[in-house]
């Protein structure tokens, strides 16, 4: 469990699935041999050393104001799922949820920053055999951008989420539909980096002259610093996911704390320049 300050606000890291893939299975130009030139600064953290590389899914519990937001809900448990790591998980997420200082209960607000199956899972549990909102006392962020897309399409990666992670929770009636740029407390707040999907977003957190953002999808791993270009068959408007990194790394760089949605620990750090090109600094 990793944690950080950010002026009055804190982040917490919790994990619910950490598991080595061959990165190609989602950037295929992330071969050995083009991942070589930059095993400098990727080793030890983001490859390992029998080629593959560690995707961490987790949450961030963000405290600000006295409000518990958390930042994506990752696979879930009871869930039949097409890969084996997330079918009909068993984990302990919500026991660590516990211990990072966040009861189901005590949860205000549930923000998903997109709605791939990885994201929206723990949205919802498993109760007399009906999917119930986990958080029954919070509301549920989903970008109005992003639900216009889902509602009439399938999640390639998991079709099954929509039945039982987003759709509950929408008739339970906790649900706001909102804009890219919603304000969830005057510390935190939204910004549009569409592309991964229609109506993705990322989080910016500002507090005491410090800034921090939690990027989402909008980086699959930190190799997408150093090479935008490179096509991320996750991504549903690829060119516009390019258009987003390159944006973002631009006006982030440097001055923020950067925090990966899959990346392992460390899992947050700076974009530099290096040689003409970005890279993470940790």
């Amino acid at each position: 469990m990793e944690t950080w300050k950010i002026g009055n606000v804190t982040i917490t890291r919790v994990v619910d699935v950490l598991q080595d893939i061959d990165l190609t299975m989602l950037i295929p130009e992330a071969t050995p041999d083009n991942l070589e030139p930059m095993s400098g600064w990727l080793k030890p953290h983001f490859i390992n050393e029998d080629g593959t590389i560690p995707l961490s899914i987790h949450t961030f519990l963000v405290e600000s104001e006295g409000v518990k937001i958390l930042v994506d809900t990752c696979i879930g448990n009871d869930k039949p799922r097409p890969l084996p790591d997330w079918n009909l998980r068993q984990g302990q997420f919500l026991e660590q949820l516990e211990e990072a200082g966040a009861k189901r209960e005590s949860v205000d607000i549930v923000l998903c920053t997109h709605l791939h199956v990885d994201h929206v899972g723990w949205n919802t549990i498993l109760e007399n055999d009906s999917w119930v909102p986990t958080f029954a006392n919070a509301r549920y962020l989903i970008g109005e951008k992003e639900w216009e897309y889902w509602k009439d399409e399938e999640d390639p990666f998991g079709a099954e989420a929509k039945q039982d992670s987003i759709l509950p929770v929408i008739e339970s009636g906790l649900v706001d539909f909102v804009d890219s740029s919603h304000e969830i407390t005057s510390e935190v707040s939204l910004i549009p980096t569409p592309g991964h999907t229609p109506g993705h977003v990322s989080v910016k957190i500002e507090s005491e002259g410090q800034r921090a953002v939690i990027t989402g999808d909008l980086f699959h791993h930190p190799v997408q610093f150093s090479r935008p270009k490179w096509k991320d068959i996750a991504d549903v408007q690829s060119e516009i996911a390019e258009i987003s990194r390159e944006a973002f790394m631009d006006q982030y760089s440097e001055n923020t704390l950067v925090l990966g949605t899959h990346f392992a620990a460390p899992t947050a750090g700076r974009i530099v320049m290096d040689e003409g090109v970005y890279r993470f600094q940790v």
